[in-house]
């Protein structure tokens, strides 16, 4: 227990990273109206419109001059156009375009994508309460929160920023035991005096990912690693995608001794929902190009149309009034997705290493930059290099 608690405590300097990510300036610029940029059915074998020599070569220049101005040893970056597919992928400093990362909390939108494809075969509903799930084989605990709560950050359970060390969800960070026994631990859990009543305030993350796991499991029957393979690496071609528990040795440092190399992880049956995905920029474009295409990798339905709206509705301004109190532009969330509310159609989904996917849904692009570093350096670098990106899809715009 004295190692968990020394991992929570060096967890609550570094759960700021929310702040420091999110504290983005407001003026990231977005096409005009309020339109989310639809995109669903597009053609995958579509192929992108000529583009000039070096088109890329702001963006690149961009990110390798922060890079090097950070003292950082590499990153790697894709690029995503909801009509061209994948247009761009680069490697940084040391790192290739093929190094694999650990992704933190941007992990969050592929594990909600996981209990959205759920929802589409009718085996989970994210309106109907969890008790439905797991009372049976739990037992006695708190049935009436849903999975949009949960993933939402809205459930009232204790999050990271309230008390990363709270003891009664300690086991989202261990790498024994599995993950239905955990979302079990934390679902009969005696926390009553502790939560607030859901759908009432934003606290951001903790026991309550690993809770939303927990129903993907029971509900389905699966193991999280069978249905990260049956969501996204069988359709999409996603093969290096894979989630672990790193949070155990390394609280929310990157693990030093990872190295790009899975072999490196520990394996584990209680993989980190919220935080544990590891990825190449290659395959997370994959997803991100699968989102604005409406939920199809190429020709295969991931998700329905439905289900990527409403991942991108600010769930927490249409529930209850919400607000992130991040400050900057992000002060709206849906499920999974930070939502700019100053620029209609942009959404992220920031990761305490410095990793940041984000779409532009009015200019039709996704993009993806991975470090190994922390979300205030991350937040940094999009804010550098997203105007470059910008610029380059607006000139596309123009062409057309």
């Amino acid at each position: 227990m004295q190692r968990n608690q020394q991992v929570g405590r060096r967890g609550i300097a570094a759960s700021l990273w929310l702040i420091a990510a999110i504290g983005l300036p407001g003026g990231w610029a977005c096409a005009g109206d309020d339109d989310d940029g639809g995109g669903g059915g597009v053609d995958a074998g579509a192929e992108p419109d000529a583009a000039p020599a070096g088109e890329f070569d702001a963006f690149d220049d961009a990110v390798s001059a922060f890079v090097e101005e950070q003292g950082l040893e590499g990153a790697s970056a894709v690029v995503v156009d909801r009509d061209g597919g994948q247009v761009h992928v680069q490697g940084y400093g040391a790192f290739d375009a093929g190094r694999l990362y650990l992704i933190a909390s941007s992990s969050k939108i592929l594990s909600v994508g996981v209990l959205m494809h759920l929802a589409d075969q009718g085996l989970v509903d994210v309106d109907e309460p969890i008790g439905t799930y797991l009372e049976d084989p739990f037992g006695e605990g708190k049935p009436e929160l849903t999975v949009a709560e949960l993933v939402s950050n809205s459930s009232g359970l204790v999050g990271l920023i309230d008390n990363p060390t709270y003891a009664p969800y300690l086991c989202q960070y261990l790498s024994a035991g599995t993950l239905s026994e955990c979302a079990a631990t934390i679902y009969t859990a005696d926390d009553a005096a502790d939560r607030i009543p859901p759908d009432t305030e934003f606290h951001y993350g903790g026991g309550q990912w690993q809770l939303a796991g927990g129903v993907a499991e029971v509900a389905s029957g699966k193991t999280w690693a069978e249905l990260i393979d049956e969501t996204y690496v069988q359709p999409c071609g996603a093969g290096s995608l894979g989630y672990t528990n790193q949070f155990e040795r390394s609280a929310l440092d990157y693990p030093a001794d990872f190295g790009g190399d899975v072999a490196n992880l520990t394996v584990t049956d209680n993989p980190s929902v919220e935080g544990g995905a590891y990825i190449t920029v290659e395959d997370y474009g994959k997803l991100l190009l699968m989102h604005l295409r409406g939920g199809l990798c190429g020709d295969a339905r991931v998700l329905s149309e439905d289900a990527v709206d409403r991942m991108r509705v600010d769930r927490i301004l249409e529930v209850y009034g919400g607000t992130t109190g991040a400050g900057g532009s992000l002060e709206g969330y849906g499920l999974g997705w930070w939502i700019d509310r100053e620029n209609p159609g942009v959404f992220m989904d920031p990761g305490a290493y410095g990793a940041i996917p984000w779409l532009d849904l009015d200019r039709g692009y996704g993009a993806f930059i991975a470090l190994e570093s922390t979300s205030e350096l991350g937040g940094q670098l999009v804010e550098q290099a997203k105007p470059a990106l910008d610029a380059i899809f607006d000139a596309r715009a123009e062409r057309r």
